[in-house]
């Protein structure tokens, strides 16, 4: 295996890109999200729409649950920076695109990208070769989470500001870990300074889903397991608040997918817009 497939974004987080930029190419606009960076950085062979897992039918509620998530993360982002956030952190980072999309608003602030080494050093090296370059505002946080690797020790060396509120974000990366770890990785956030905002994703149990989107989650579920990195975690809104709230959090908010389509859906004419009670979110501040 050569040192680029070694070093390259796991599968799930390319997914998560090529889904995004599938909304900008086959969704009628207005699009939630334009993001078509991932794209780019992958690079993937011409026909990658091709692909079983971009069948534009069957990944329609997934994309839009995908695009939704990042569009209320990046406007709340933007609406904390005009009241005097300086500081993001981004656990699991993958192939966000905020950093390149929106310097206006990240330029402002230090964007802190968390993720395993291997895959920061190939979305390096491709930011590199695409012209983006890494702007001295946008830090990357190599942690080694499989060797016990601490993402707050790792913040710390890469200039983070303990004394300094920020917000963190984290999408897709609950499932995968236990009830113990979830509670352990809240209660670190919630430690921060006074004024820190966490916004997570949360699986609910796969029988509580939207009929249509059932098949689906349990194939990813499957093709999880099959792959050794299984779901582990299921939280219903109510268990999800209640964990915030022993971690230490001074007031916690679920945001559901009926509060996404109400937001950034309204009035489409074809139907598209996130399953319910799917992956939703975690609003808990310090």
């Amino acid at each position: 295996m050569s040192e680029a497939q070694d070093d390259g974004p796991d599968s799930t987080a390319a997914r998560v890109a090529l889904w995004r930029a599938l909304h900008v190419q086959i969704d009628a606009p207005p699009h939630v999200l334009d993001d078509e960076i991932g794209l780019r950085l992958l690079a993937p062979d011409a026909g990658w729409r091709q692909r079983g897992d971009m069948n534009p039918e069957f990944t329609r509620p997934f994309r839009a649950s995908i695009v939704a998530r990042a569009r209320f993360i990046e406007d709340l982002v933007v609406e904390q920076a005009a009241h005097g956030l300086t500081q993001y952190v981004i656990v699991g980072a993958g192939l966000d695109s905020f950093a390149q999309r929106r310097p206006d608003i990240a330029a402002g602030l230090t964007v802190f990208e968390v993720d395993r080494p291997g895959p920061q050093r190939w979305k390096r090296r491709r930011l590199a070769e695409l012209g983006f370059g890494v702007p001295d505002w946008l830090r990357f946080v190599p942690v080694d989470f499989e060797a016990g690797g601490s993402w707050r020790e790792g913040l710390t060396a890469a200039g983070f500001d303990a004394g300094k509120p920020a917000v963190v974000v984290s999408t897709g990366v609950s499932m995968y870990l236990t009830k113990e770890a979830n509670a352990a990785a809240l209660r670190e956030v919630a430690a921060l300074a006074p004024g820190s905002t966490l916004a997570m994703t949360f699986l609910l149990p796969l029988e509580l889903a939207d009929a249509d989107v059932r098949p689906g989650l349990e194939i990813a579920a499957k093709g999880a397991q099959a792959s050794g990195t299984p779901f582990i975690s299921f939280f219903t809104p109510a268990q999800m608040l209640e964990l915030a709230k022993e971690s230490g959090f001074t007031a916690a908010l679920h945001v559901s997918a009926d509060d996404l389509t109400q937001r950034y859906f309204a009035g489409r004419s074809d139907g598209l817009r996130p399953p319910s009670n799917a992956e939703e979110l975690l609003i808990a501040t310090t």
